[in-house]
């Protein structure tokens, strides 16, 4: 195992900047996962981990020691692509201990590795086997087993389950879960799917066009988002917006007015910002309660989703394009064409000012 540090670390293609100082410490022993929409740098950034493409500036370090000249096979590392990458004349066997040989690893330890990882992986029945005669599973375990035969120091995972379907991604999940938790080692993974992130991470890094955008367990960015950016990204059905204004600062937060909400008392200092400043209210579809009602301030109910343990309802929205969602367990009482209020629970709306940065909750408020 082994910890790795991010320092200013920058990536220049050509005229295209895409790393742009990004500072991050991942610990011994982490799961971390690097997640983002397409193209914000994710695999780029793991594949300058693995020393599969150069730094253009800054300082990686693994355990304590500067690997920026080293290449992948000195810096400990095993990586697991998006494409399982076997070798079709080989068997499972023989992909496991590939990379084995290729280093002159003695013939002996090589079997005692591969069948100990075979062992972990639940391989055994399946060593005699070639690619084709394996499931879409299995052709990932293998592919995982390749990279861990060789001990690395740190093991990381390029979008390894997104050619699979949504069953068998599921259970990958829980796989990979289950072994980080048995070997107990370093593990990056990247993915675009926010739910992978959430169900695997200890950690969570969110990209944004090259940038860090925010840091933290995936409680902490589900409940505390940093930016606007974040609170939307992270979380299924995404975070409502609405645009709201500043009523006045209090004593203990600030009163903010949203078309169809009213005037609502929340936590957040508004620091310093003059009344009528524009702000953006964000409240999650679980924190988002309905009421009959009618009248201009009524929302109107423009479709109803059951999935079985739960329903969501879409509304129109009083200011902007996007539909407002309703999340409530099953069954509901709701159709469409109703026309409701929404109660947003006030201890879970979210503020963000006009930088799109979330505003904090006032000291006085905190203390209490």
């Amino acid at each position: 195992m082994a910890s790795v540090t991010l320092n200013k670390l920058n990536k220049i293609f050509g005229s295209t900047h895409i790393i742009k100082d990004v500072d991050l410490q991942i610990g011994d022993g982490e799961f971390v996962v690097f997640v983002g929409p397409s193209g914000c740098g994710k695999s780029t950034l793991l594949r300058l981990i693995a020393g599969l493409e150069s730094i253009t500036d800054g300082e990686l370090s693994i355990a304590d020691g500067v690997v920026n000249d080293l290449p992948p096979r000195e810096r400990g590392v095993g990586m697991v692509f998006q494409s399982y990458a076997l070798y079709p004349h080989m068997t499972v066997y023989e992909n496991m201990a590939f990379g084995l040989k290729l280093a002159k690893t003695a013939r002996e330890t090589i079997e005692q590795r591969v069948m100990a990882t075979a062992q972990i992986l639940q391989l055994e029945e399946l060593l005699h086997r070639k690619p084709k005669e394996l499931s879409g599973g299995q052709r990932q375990r293998v592919a995982m087993g390749r990279a861990m035969a060789r001990e690395p120091r740190i093991l990381l995972f390029d979008e390894p389950l997104s050619n699979l379907d949504a069953s068998l991604r599921v259970q990958m999940r829980n796989e990979i879960a289950r072994l980080h938790h048995r070997l107990g080692s370093t593990m990056v993974y990247v993915t675009h799917d926010q739910v992978e992130a959430m169900t695997l991470a200890d950690k969570i890094v969110v990209l944004r066009a090259g940038r860090v955008e925010q840091v933290g367990s995936p409680q902490t960015l589900y409940q505390q988002p940093a930016t606007k950016f974040v609170a939307g990204f992270i979380g299924s059905p995404t975070m409502n917006f609405m645009p709201a204004e500043l009523v006045r600062s209090t004593a203990d937060g600030c009163r903010v007015a949203a078309p169809g909400l009213g005037e609502l008392s929340l936590p957040q200092d508004a620091g310093g910002r003059p009344n009528g400043s524009g702000l953006t209210l964000g409240v999650r579809p679980e924190h988002l309660r309905l009421a009959e009602a009618e009248g201009d301030n009524a929302f109107e109910i423009v479709n109803v989703e059951y999935l079985g343990n739960e329903v969501y309802v879409y509304l129109e929205p009083k200011a902007g394009e996007t539909l407002l969602i309703h999340r409530s367990e099953a069954p509901s009482r709701w159709d469409i064409g109703q026309r409701v209020a929404l109660v947003p629970e006030l201890e879970h709306v979210h503020l963000f000012d006009e930088h799109d940065r979330a505003l904090e909750v006032g000291a006085a408020r905190r203390v209490a």
